[in-house]
């Protein structure tokens, strides 16, 4: 049996997802896109499940778009390009509305759609392996949906440059840039990885699943705009039973047991 593209690995509340295409440096064909899309949607719900660590299978992270099956697409119709791109879509946005923290651990390169991929995750550690970059426009491409992400992150300047040159940041530089939050040895990379998730899976569900749907649909608002709708989740926030529960745990000096563990 053909093992599988996704590889999925439990440990304790956090769940491990590794991109498993190593002879194709773990590009995104449509298989992959489907499944990742798929565990996403089946993690999302799974109350259990507190965080995700998101790796790559041998020396790259995600190389991004698979150009072979792209070459196939050439001769598809405008409607067969646009289902597949939506489908890309839905899975970027999946990633970047996962209602838990997601971790990604880089050792190796992340190029193009796989960049876009480690820009998604909430918390990005990388090793000295690990290289970024969008090269799109040099095959005559466009980094289009991944460009959405990396605005967000870096600002437009550090953005345009990045897209338009297709140059490829090191781990430092990328950390140094705000895309990477720490450089750790690569035979410390996941362990690290798993314990940040670990320690972020702690934390009240509610509280983390509001605190991202804020972020994602804050962005980009004007600030009073923004602060209504943050009104709006401070005032729900204060009804839950994680809120409940917290405050009695404080005030009982003992460690809160979140509603569903």
């Amino acid at each position: 049996m053909a093992e599988s593209i996704l590889l999925s690995e439990r440990r304790g509340a956090v769940v491990r997802l590794t991109l498993n295409r190593p002879e194709r440096r773990n590009a995104l064909g449509p298989d992959l896109v489907a499944a990742l899309t798929e565990a996403l949607r089946s993690l999302s719900s799974e109350d259990s499940v507190r965080a995700v660590v998101l790796t790559g299978a041998g020396t790259a992270f995600c190389a991004g778009a698979d150009l072979e099956y792209l070459e196939q697409l050439r001769s598809a119709s405008v409607a067969e390009n646009a289902d597949d791109s939506r489908r890309l879509k839905t899975l970027y946005r999946a990633l970047s509305t996962f209602p838990k923290p997601i971790v990604g651990a880089v050792d190796g390169p992340a190029l193009a759609g796989g960049c876009g991929l480690a820009s998604a995750c909430d918390v990005l550690l990388a090793s000295p392996r690990a290289s970024f970059g969008y090269p799109e426009v040099r095959i005559g491409f466009v980094a289009a949906m991944v460009l959405v992400f990396l605005a967000r992150q870096l600002g437009d300047r550090l953005a345009r440059e990045l897209l338009l040159t297709g140059r490829t940041l090191t781990a430092e530089e990328a950390r140094e840039a705000g895309l990477v939050h720490r450089v750790l040895p690569s035979d410390r990379l996941t362990e690290e990885a798993l314990a940040v998730a670990e320690n972020l899976a702690s934390g009240a569900p509610s509280s983390l699943a509001l605190t991202k749907e804020l972020l994602w649909h804050t962005s980009g608002l004007p600030t009073g705009s923004a602060l209504s709708l943050a009104e709006t989740v401070n005032v729900f926030a204060r009804t839950t039973p994680d809120m409940q529960e917290g405050l009695s745990a404080f005030f009982a000096k003992r460690r809160p047991s979140w509603p569903g563990s």
